[in-house]
């Protein structure tokens, strides 16, 4: 999930050196119900997403009701939020950090300011950093490790300009986090 930052792309990766959680009963047998690993599989994508229940649940109603796969649809919109494009195009080094800037005000979207990360980007939609935030060396120095992180082919990347652009929809092969949507979509349908 790297919701530790740069640690997750080095060997001191808490996550990559124990798979299993902390503790004297860690590494005991665990079994979970069918429940059980859907239930698990939605936290996993709520918590790093940033989502509150209530949220993810209108984005899920959302993609229910559209035409398509409702696990890829869902997570189309989900990438297609503001903080993650954000994120995405490595102006931010977290999700969360990246949701902060957005907050604070620090980017503009189609020439105009949004300070509300969930905002819905759309294809074609430019997203910059704000004048005034150029300089900032959280932004400056998150730019710098995105050649690292990579950034995926739906979204293109002006790092002179420090602006990207929205190309298409984000298709699921783009998205190589461990997420079984199917889980999700099955939990929800009970």
């Amino acid at each position: 999930m790297y919701l530790k930052g740069d640690r997750c792309y080095t060997d001191k990766c808490a996550i990559a050196r124990r798979a299993y959680p902390p503790g004297q009963h860690g590494q005991g047998r665990m079994k979970f119900s069918n429940y059980g690993v859907q239930l698990r599989e939605k936290q996993k994508v709520k918590r790093m997403y940033g989502l509150l229940e209530k949220q993810f649940r209108g984005y899920y109603r959302r993609a229910e009701a559209a035409k398509g796969k409702t696990g890829e649809l869902l997570l189309q919109l989900l990438e297609l939020r503001l903080d993650n494009v954000v994120y995405r195009l490595g102006f931010a080094d977290t999700r969360a950090e990246a949701r902060q800037l957005v907050r604070h005000g620090h980017f503009w979207v189609n020439g105009k300011r949004v300070d509300i990360p969930s905002y819905a980007v759309k294809i074609g939609s430019v997203v910059e950093v704000a004048q005034k935030a150029k300089e900032m060396v959280r932004i400056q120095e998150a730019v710098e490790t995105v050649d690292r992180r990579g950034i995926p082919q739906w979204l293109e990347m002006d790092k002179k300009e420090l602006k990207g652009t929205v190309k298409t929809h984000p298709n699921r092969e783009d998205l190589t986090m461990p997420i079984q949507e199917q889980l999700i979509v099955e939990l929800y349908s009970k």
